[in-house]
């Protein structure tokens, strides 16, 4: 039976933190930001989808930065590393989803924004995105690396 290579599990742990370390203040300071600010979107989103180049790029920018996370994070050891590693898919398949299908996600996200309690429901998403956020954070920028 082959032994596990520690070089390559310790390098896989160090890539998953050099992505929490990206992904977690990003995702934090947007999902907090969100959960608060969200009723004040209204207009955003409809200025937004107002223009078809505006949403073409924000999914191509989507799209790609899910596939660098796919590309360049193929580790599924661990909590974190499966979280990081769900995140690059969930973000590939929204900014796909702008590009095929833009009229869909800009229904949707009206329709959240006029129920109240569709609102309440994204805000507390975005909240758990926000923790989720500072979880990787801490976990890119404080926890140390497990020994092999």
């Amino acid at each position: 039976m082959p032994t596990a290579d520690p070089t390559a599990d310790r390098e896989a742990q160090l890539r998953t933190r050099a992505f929490a370390r990206v992904i977690g203040p990003y995702v934090a300071t947007f999902g907090i930001v969100y959960a608060i600010r969200l009723p004040d979107l209204r207009g955003l989103v409809g200025d937004l989808f107002a223009q078809t180049f505006n949403v073409l790029v924000l999914g191509a920018l989507m799209l790609a930065a899910g596939l660098v996370v796919i590309g360049l994070h193929r580790n599924w050891r661990g909590p974190l590393a499966v979280a990081i590693s769900l995140f690059g898919w969930f973000v590939a398949i929204r900014g796909f989803l702008l590009i095929a299908t833009p009229s869909t996600i800009e229904a949707g996200a009206g329709a959240t924004l006029l129920s109240p309690t569709a609102t309440i429901v994204a805000r507390v998403f975005f909240a758990a995105l926000g923790v989720l956020g500072l979880v990787f954070a801490y976990a890119g920028w404080f926890r140390p690396v497990r020994s092999a």
